[in-house]
């Protein structure tokens, strides 16, 4: 008879996937996903590419390669890295299957059971669930509209050993809020007084649409303490599984190790064409290109809230990325509202998904403007907003 590990036993899938396979069986506007708008998919570029590698180098596409990654993109992000102000004579890169994976290193290198982790509350459910597959204590903190609330983080430092940190201080998934230069100061000189590491996920930071950009906690590391995860996602394509790492050198020989264990090594295939395309003239006009696309929609849902909420409803305005965050601000559980929403034909994901406690109910949800068409999104809003104003 099998029995299921201490780790894994206790752990559940991801709510968020559970939403996306109901959708797939009912016609429904979603705004529950986490991925690019479909029309910013390279994939004339990658077809060609993949064809073209396969004919002139196929022994490098299909045999096995180095664990750190493909020699030509980690020197490409390297250089990328480093004209954003990070030090590489005390940390390495190494390219990973996906940012996600950058949790699971991580965590597995640095995490002990029972060892406090200290996360924004809510957080991407993606890097909590990898963090509590390692039986960390993950202690959630409150998220406001420039950040994390640092009082908070001290005031726990004082309680509890914290051993780590985990933030995405840029494009916040779930709330679409961006953490303040100020503090993020305030964070780094808190790491290096109560002596914890810091996880800085950043998905997103290429997706500004407007303001102006913040400076990466890594690119301000003086002393050894940030761990950065990096992704060609949002930005490329999630089905190439590329990410990478910036670490303190003695941290990310150990990811390396840990990263021999659970895959080998990134997929070549994948990395090729990603190197191919970060270095591609037409690059950074690509970009420009998403962020245009995404500050529309961005605008024009907010525009559709502004019209269709109720005015209890409070929201956040994003400066890039693909996310905000709305509260209903009447007691209200967002999985009961969700569900009266899909019987019209609108879904949104519940804000429980992303809190460490997930068995208390809340009135938050996020939703996404990458996925849906610009009628969908004045179509699902209004949706939305009738669902809400009915429950008043």
């Amino acid at each position: 008879m099998y029995t299921i590990s201490n780790k894994m036993k206790d752990m559940e899938g991801s709510a968020i996937r559970a939403v996306l396979k109901m959708t797939q069986a009912k016609d429904l506007i979603t705004f529950a996903a986490g991925v690019p708008d479909p029309d910013t998919l390279p994939a004339d570029f990658i077809s060609t590419e993949i064809q073209k590698v396969l004919k002139e180098n196929p022994k490098l596409a299909l045999q096995y390669g180095v664990t750190d990654g493909y020699a030509p993109l980690v020197d490409a992000l390297s250089e990328k890295m480093k004209a954003m102000g990070m030090d590489f004579s005390q940390n390495s890169l190494m390219i990973t299957s996906g940012g996600q994976q950058v949790a699971d290193l991580t965590a597995r290198c640095l995490i002990n059971e029972d060892d406090v982790v200290a996360v924004e509350s809510p957080t991407f459910i993606g890097c909590l669930n990898a963090l509590r597959s390692y039986k960390a204590n993950c202690i959630g903190l409150p998220l406001e509209n420039d950040g994390l609330d640092v009082s908070d983080l001290e005031n726990l430092c004082k309680e509890k050993k914290v051993k780590l940190l985990y933030t995405i201080p840029t494009f916040h998934n779930p709330m679409g809020v961006t953490m303040s230069l100020e503090k993020r100061k305030k964070v780094l000189e808190l790491a290096e007084k109560y002596d914890f590491m810091i996880l800085e996920d950043n998905p997103y930071g290429e997706l500004r649409f407007s303001g102006e950009d913040v400076p990466t906690m890594k690119s301000m590391d003086k002393n050894s303490r940030v761990i950065y995860a990096g992704s060609l996602s949002k930005v490329i394509a999630p089905g190439l599984r590329v990410g990478w790492a910036v670490a303190p050198t003695p941290v990310l020989e150990k990811m390396i190790v840990a990263k021999q264990v659970v895959d080998v090594h990134t997929t070549m295939l994948s990395q090729i064409v990603a190197h191919k395309f970060i270095t591609d003239p037409d690059y950074p006009n690509h970009i420009e290109r998403c962020r245009a696309l995404y500050g529309k929609k961005c605008q024009l849902m907010l525009d559709c809230i502004k019209e269709y909420f109720p005015p209890e409803v409070s929201y956040t305005t994003p400066n890039g990325g693909i996310f905000l965050w709305c509260d209903m601000n009447n007691g209200l559980n967002s999985v009961d509202v969700m569900k009266k929403v899909m019987e019209k034909g609108a879904v949104f994901i519940p804000g429980y998904t992303f809190m460490t406690d997930t068995s208390k109910p809340t009135s938050t949800f996020r939703l996404n403007y990458s996925i849906p068409s610009e009628e969908e999104i004045k179509t699902g809003i209004k949706i939305i907003g009738d669902v809400l104003k009915s429950l008043k």
